[in-house]
Order: structure tokens, then C-alpha cells, then sequence
């Protein structure tokens, strides 16, 4: 089968000879037996080369599905390459919801929670986190199973494993009761008031996103995203930290029709209508565009505010929008999160490499006292001696690379640049 040439945003060309799309899991243990080197590979979001390999490039989505409801309903055991909008939709037809979901419901569990991809709120851990236990397929083509409660330290470093460590097969999940969300939009924040009053602001909603183009003393939108059962905002205001409420809805990006986004307007809706920014049904975008995003630690964030608004003439000519969420601290050794509740600072930019690479120069400089982290899935060129300083378990990373992969099935350039194997 001819491999893809590249990825969703086309700005990576893969190296891959061939794509296979096992059917089974006995199919894909020979698969991965059978090659020298083979990665994962889920829906092509990422816009780095992490899924990159010059062996076999493994996709999953032809593998049966699986969307299993314990017995007890806690958790939800899942086949790797189910999108989250198709399970969101199984798991609310059964009156469950999953804690949060990313801003794109297109993406695959698997590939989301192996970049510890997130969405917004206080108390919303990135997707990993609901990660209970995962069942991988090993180098030696073996099935391997990992548990939060019996293999603890292992299962830390593995869950936000960048596909490093073997194939995933299934998930399983915590799940909670489904619950309704209103969403509502203002306009025109102040910049001023966002430093001055972020963790009122942030802590105001379930889930909660400021988009900004940087360009003047306003950000452009605040969305919040307010839980039905726990919602003070029946009848928002009119004005708040001197937003003003939308009277329309809106699309992040200025100028582009809101048809694609979900509902608005505070009509209430289930969770997974209501928590991504984007609808499962539609495409949000055609491809034509680069991301990037730093994680950094919560009490920074005005400093961080200040800095990137300096950025302001730097990044008009390339940025189509930037949006700031926060998310909670977790235990996950790779987790852009892990033990520091953190601030989400996203960027999507035109499709120019050459003008997006420099400008993510000027970022990650003035970030870079700020200890921030870059997402796994996102462009960075934070160096890799940086990386291990920001990592504290990059080490035992390397370890358990090592203890998993000892012939470097699984490795590639990505991975051996920031987590290298000496032997």
C-alpha cells in the first residue's frame, strides 16, 4: 500500500516507503515483528514530525472498533484510532461524557493522548490524563498491557509515550455523566483586564479561551464554555471585565463564517457539542496553516502576556489567531502539565515555513525564562539540551525507551534528537 505523502497541514513529507492499515491485532503484531523500524500514525494532525519514520508508517483506522462501557461505568475501553467525536456521541448516548475534549473532535484518542494534546479549564487535566490503561503492541511484537493502579512509575512515562515506546492498540478511559454546556462569547477583552484579573476570568467557566490576534489593548474573543448544573450565567451580562457579549456567533478567526463552530448564543447542548471549538461534521479548516503552542507555568502568566504582546508588529504580517486556555498540573512524565498547573499559549500561523520559523525563534526567546514547554504535536525549535532541563524525568524517559525498544524499532529523528539512547 503507497504511503501518505504528508501530513494533515502537508508541511511535513513523510519518509515512509509504505502505509499499512492493519485490519487486526494479529495482523499488526506481524506487521510490527516483521519490520526493522515502524511508527503510529492516527489522524496526521501533528504538525511536527513526530509520526515520522523511514520504515513502516502504521495506521490504525482500519482496525474494528471498540467502545466498550465498563460494567460499573466508570471507564470506557477504546480502540486506538476512534476519533473523540465518535466516541463522544457512544459514550453520551449511554449517559457519559469524557471530562473534556481538545478543540477539534477529529482527532484520534491515541495520537492526542500520546502528544498530550488538551482543551481549557481550571480543573481539566490534558486529554492523558483520563488515560487508566493502555495495551500496546511491543518491538518484539508481543501485546503489552499497562495499568494506572498496579504499574504506576511505568505507566507515567508510557501514557504521553510520543509513540516512542510501541504501537497502541486500546485505551481505556475514565468517563463521568454526561452533562449540558451553555457557550458564550464576548468581544473586545481588554488586555489590561486579563492580567490583571486572569484567574477570575479563568476559573469564571468549565472551560474558558481568549483569542487574540496581539494587534492592539483588546483581545478579540472570550469564550466560555459554562456547565448547565453549575452555570450562574443563565443571562450573561451585557458587558463583563469590559468585553461586551456577542450578538452573533462567531469563528475564532476574524472574517470567516461561524458555520463550522459549535452552537452558541448560550442554547444549551450536550458536552461534546458544546466543549470543542469546531464541529465533528465539518472540516475546520482546509489544511492551509501551521501551529505552535507553549505550555507555561500558571503563576507567569501576565509575564508571559506582556512578553508575546511585544511580539505584536513581528507576528501581523503571519498570524491568523492565537488563543490562550489554562490547564491542570497531572503526573505524566512528558506532559507539557507535568506537577505545575499551566497556561496554554496556542499560535496558528499562514502556511510560510521560512516566515513562521523565525517568528517562533522570537517566541521561544522571550518565553524561554518563562520555562516554557512546547506541545509535542506542535513546530518548535526549543533545543534539545533545553528540553531535558524543562523535563525532569527525561532521563528515565530515556531509560524506559531503552528498556522497551532496545533495537530502536520505534525511533526516529524526532524522538532520538530530544530523548537520545546511549548505548
Amino acid at each position: 500500500m503507497a504511503g501518505p505523502a504528508s501530513n494533515w497541514a502537508r508541511n511535513v513529507e513523510f519518509s515512509a516507503v509504505q502505509t499499512y492499515r492493519p485490519q487486526t491485532v494479529a495482523e499488526l503484531q506481524e506487521l510490527i515483528s516483521a519490520n526493522t523500524h515502524a511508527r503510529a500514525i492516527g489522524t496526521g494532525h501533528s504538525f511536527s514530525p513526530i509520526a515520522d519514520t523511514p520504515g513502516a508508517l502504521v495506521s490504525l483506522a482500519g482496525m474494528p472498533p471498540v467502545m466498550n462501557i465498563s460494567p460499573d461505568r466508570a471507564t470506557v475501553t477504546v480502540s486506538a484510532g476512534i476519533r473523540y467525536g465518535e466516541l463522544a456521541r457512544h459514550l453520551h448516548a449511554a449517559g457519559l461524557a469524557l471530562p473534556n475534549l481538545a478543540s477539534l473532535p477529529h482527532v484520534s484518542v491515541a495520537g492526542a493522548c500520546a502528544t498530550a494534546t488538551h482543551g481549557s479549564g481550571d480543573a481539566n487535566g490534558n486529554l492523558a490524563t483520563a488515560v487508566s490503561a493502555i495495551e500496546r503492541v511491543c518491538a518484539d511484537g508481543e501485546l503489552g498491557a499497562l495499568d494506572r493502579n498496579s504499574d504506576s512509575e511505568l505507566f507515567c512515562g508510557a501514557v504521553v509515550g510520543l509513540g516512542a515506546l510501541g504501537v497502541i492498540t486500546k485505551l481505556t478511559l475514565d468517563v463521568i455523566p454526561a452533562f449540558d454546556i451553555r457557550q458564550h462569547i464576548y468581544l473586545d477583552l481588554p488586555a489590561d483586564a486579563l492580567k490583571t484579573h486572569f484567574d477570575e476570568i479563568f476559573s469564571s467557566a468549565y472551560s474558558v479561551s481568549v483569542f487574540t490576534d496581539w494587534q492592539s489593548s483588546l483581545h478579540n474573543q472570550l469564550w466560555l464554555k459554562c456547565r448547565t448544573d453549575q452555570d450562574d450565567r443563565k443571562r450573561p451580562p451585557q458587558s463583563w471585565m469590559g468585553a461586551r457579549l456577542a450578538e452573533v456567533p462567531m469563528h475564532p478567526v476574524r472574517g470567516i463564517p461561524a458555520a463550522s463552530c459549535t452552537q452558541q448564543m448560550g442554547v444549551p447542548g450536550p458536552w461534546f457539542e458544546r466543549l470543542p471549538h469546531f464541529r465533528l461534521d465539518f472540516t475546520p479548516s482546509v489544511g492551509n496553516e501551521l501551529q505552535s503552542e507553549y505550555l507555561i507555568p500558571r503563576d507567569l502568566a501576565p509575564e508571559a502576556l506582556g512578553a508575546i504582546a511585544e511580539l505584536h508588529n513581528l507576528m501581523r504580517p503571519i498570524l491568523r489567531i492565537s488563543e490562550i486556555r489554562t490547564v491542570a498540573p497531572d503526573v505524566l512524565w512528558l506532559s507539557p502539565s507535568y506537577q505545575r498547573p499551566s497556561v496554554g499559549l496556542h499560535f496558528t500561523w499562514i502556511n510560510d515555513m521560512r516566515a513562521v520559523s523565525g517568528v517562533i525563534a522570537a517566541i521561544e526567546e522571550k518565553l524561554a525564562p518563562l520555562s516554557a514547554r512546547p506541545h509535542w504535536g506542535k513546530l518548535f525549535s526549543t533545543p534539545a539540551q533545553t528540553i531535558s532541563q524543562l523535563y525532569e524525568r527525561s532521563a528515565d524517559f530515556r531509560k524506559l525507551r531503552a528498556q522497551c525498544d532496545p533495537a530502536g524499532k520505534f525511533r526516529n529523528e524526532f524522538v532520538d534528537r530530544y530523548f537520545p539512547i546511549t548505548n
